[in-house]
């Protein structure tokens, strides 16, 4: 990819990264979906460009054709959406030409979730990072986003006021402006306790009043979502998980399912993860039922051998 469809795909996955905080393997797979939808428009002697609507009709057409899962396709054909979109609010093109491409219907995806084992193994590993005070900030982060379901925009703008009387919960601002309780278990409020004490250690030089929990030396003074992503992906691999199943938004995932395996109340569940449809929380059910299936099949003791 060359010319003015490659630096707007630079620019789209540089917006990407900042302001919505995707992952590395997000940003990876939007690079290679853009790349391909590229190599079919060279074909076609045209660019990302100066693609017309029907140049991206026939990319959308080619997906179907060349027998990829429902899923890549899917996914290639939500990526140069997002991008044009992108582009249109950039005002580098006054058309959309994707928009007139109807999208095949799919199924909704059911979230990765991880076990309560390699939720333990991936705190320890979190705690275990070369650097004690690195080690009790990363611990404390992952035991605060699994404690409470907190979004990852929640949970990197938590001011040091909201912890540092060791409440039994918070009062997170969530979408929307909606406030809602996020309660905080006793390994939680441990490890706040913990890392407390080092917190210091991140805070820009000079800046003693710093509100956030998680203060960085970085441009906006605390730890980015991104940073985040990164130290997690790394704690994964420690743990002996593939990193590609782990993200910030996996510890909310987990937090949900765990509590409905545990027999919590549906409504209770999106009251804590602040859903404002409890339809967005029914997927949970569906994760916790066949995890409950499978423990039914493999331990009863009449189950076939």
């Amino acid at each position: 990819m060359s010319g003015k469809g490659a630096a707007w795909t630079e620019a789209f996955l540089e917006m990407m990264a900042v302001e919505r905080a995707a992952a590395r393997n997000t940003l990876s797979a939007y690079g290679r979906d853009l790349a391909d939808a590229a190599g079919f428009l060279a074909g076609l002697g045209r660019d990302l460009s100066d693609a017309t609507a029907e140049d991206v009709e026939a990319y959308f057409a080619d997906l179907g054709a060349r027998g990829l899962s429902a899923a890549t396709a899917a996914r290639r054909r939500a990526a140069v959406r997002q991008f044009y979109r992108f582009v249109l609010g950039e005002g580098w093109r006054g058309d959309d030409p994707s928009r007139r491409v109807e999208a095949p219907k799919k199924g909704r995806s059911l979230p990765k979730v991880l076990s309560r084992e390699e939720m333990d193994r991936l705190i320890a590993a979190a705690g275990a990072r070369d650097g004690a005070s690195h080690a009790l900030r990363l611990a404390c982060m992952v035991e605060l986003a699994y404690a409470s379901g907190l979004r990852i925009s929640e949970l990197t703008g938590l001011t040091l006021a909201a912890l540092a009387r060791d409440p039994a919960y918070l009062i997170v601002k969530g979408k929307g402006g909606k406030e809602r309780l996020a309660p905080l278990n006793e390994p939680a409020r441990a490890a706040v306790k913990a890392y407390l004490e080092v917190r210091p250690a991140f805070l820009p030089k000079g800046d003693t009043a710093n509100p956030w929990l998680f203060p960085s030396r970085g441009k906006g003074g605390r730890l980015t979502p991104r940073r985040f992503a990164q130290l997690l992906d790394e704690a994964a691999a420690d743990a002996g998980i593939d990193p590609g199943r782990v993200s910030p938004h996996v510890l909310r995932h987990a937090f949900a399912t765990h509590l409905l395996e545990g027999g919590a109340d549906l409504r209770v569940v999106q009251k804590l993860l602040g859903h404002a449809d409890i339809a967005t929380t029914q997927i949970y059910t569906h994760v916790a039922s066949d995890r409950l299936s499978e423990v039914v099949r493999s331990k009863h003791p009449l189950a076939k051998k």
